[in-house]
């Protein structure tokens, strides 16, 4: 009889992960191998996927770098269609691509904002559509947002921030739509503060204020985002569709803005 733990098995599944060259999407695609899927991992240029290429076949999986555009739509059904052509199905997808600018409204031009929501929300959705088109046995959408899409930042991120929170919205219309007639779930995972090739803009001070406001009183680590990943990659989340799932250190729940109390 299969016990509990063999519900986060992956085994005998193909999983896509965009933004997958470095950070988050590199250790979320490792740790869907570590689980025994095969994944394709997709990112502007093929040739920077090669270092989580490696960490995948040392897991034990078989992998696929596709170069792709996510603010392109062609782009983004040929990935999908590509990873059909060489797996035959897909089960997962884990929208983690995306760009981050902090801007003051004001200053913000059309093209800026547009850059923004035409990468972040608009290729997430492309993305979704030919998954959609694709799957033939139900699988999983694993979106990757952010707690900013539902919370302040305390710094201006409003192209940002709406992308994110239109993503959250989105993934709730695509699991009432798909989740009897495709047998597709669509699930978010909005991280908190980790340490991102996003992040090197934001100065000392900050980074100290957003970690000390969340419960926890750190950072994250890509693991934590991973395994939430894998949860809802897996059939240990069977039952679960349209929801997100805050990776964030309590901020969004029980964070306060004067950081951590110690009351003993």
């Amino acid at each position: 009889m299969a016990g509990i733990l063999d519900r986060f098995r992956l085994d005998e599944r193909v999983a896509i992960v965009t933004g997958a060259s470095r950070g988050l999407g590199a250790s979320v695609a490792v740790a869907l191998a570590e689980a025994g899927a095969d994944v394709v991992i997709a990112a502007r240029e093929a040739a920077r996927l090669e270092a989580t290429a490696g960490a995948i076949r040392q897991a034990g999986g078989r992998v696929l770098p596709v170069a792709m555009d996510l603010a392109d739509q062609d782009s983004c059904a040929g990935m999908i269609r590509t990873a059909v052509r060489e797996f035959g199905v897909v089960d997962i997808l884990v929208n983690n691509a995306g760009i981050s600018t902090v801007r003051p409204a004001t200053r913000e031009t059309p093209a800026q904002f547009r850059e923004v929501v035409e990468t972040n929300l608009m290729g997430t959705y492309w993305c979704c559509q030919e998954f959609g088109r694709a799957v033939s046995r139900g699988g999983s959408i694993v979106n990757i947002s952010s707690n900013i899409g539902s919370r302040s930042g305390g710094i201006p991120q409003a192209a940002y921030a709406s992308s994110k929170a239109a993503i959250e919205a989105m993934a709730r219309d695509l699991a009432a739509q798909w989740g009897s007639r495709k047998g597709i779930r669509v699930n978010t995972v909005a991280p908190g503060f980790f340490e991102t090739n996003m992040t090197p803009e934001l100065n000392a001070v900050m980074t100290r204020a957003m970690t000390q406001c969340a419960p926890l009183g750190r950072a994250g680590v890509h693991a934590e985002v991973a395994a939430a990943v894998v949860f809802f990659a897996s059939d240990a989340s069977s039952y679960i569709t349209g929801d997100v799932l805050s990776v964030d250190g309590g901020l969004s729940r029980a964070g306060s803005m004067f950081g951590a109390m110690s009351l003993g």
